[in-house]
């Protein structure tokens, strides 16, 4: 596969990931609060969640369903094709633009959440 596909995957997922962890901070009360909902909303889903260690296709509808808002579910499937059959743009492109639309919904409801003021 292309190094540039997998730089390009791995700087939009950080980007989604960025803005979840904004977001979280932005809502949350404080900073324990903050570093608990993190730990259940993106590091087991991801792990779980993502493709990585449970195929999806053996997942219940329900269940597969979630792993749509999950952005590390799109970064696997870009990854295991890069490594495994190298540019296959069918698969790679779609996941890319989930990662990119992600990002930007997570870094806009940031912005939106987030309050300018001086303390």
């Amino acid at each position: 596969g292309s190094m540039w596909v997998l730089l390009l995957a791995s700087a939009l997922f950080m980007g989604a990931a960025l803005g979840m962890g904004l977001l979280i901070s932005v809502v949350a009360k404080n900073q324990f609060v903050a570093g608990q909902v993190a730990i259940i909303v993106t590091f087991l889903p991801a792990f779980i969640l993502s493709g990585f260690v449970f195929d999806l296709h053996s997942m219940p509808d329900a269940i597969r369903v979630i792993t749509y808002i999950v952005p590390a579910r799109y970064l696997v499937a870009i990854m295991q094709t890069e490594f495994l059959a190298g540019d296959v743009w069918v698969v790679v492109l779609p996941n890319l633009l989930a990662l990119l639309v992600m990002a930007l919904l997570f870094l806009a409801l940031v912005r939106r959440k987030s309050h300018k003021h001086l303390e």
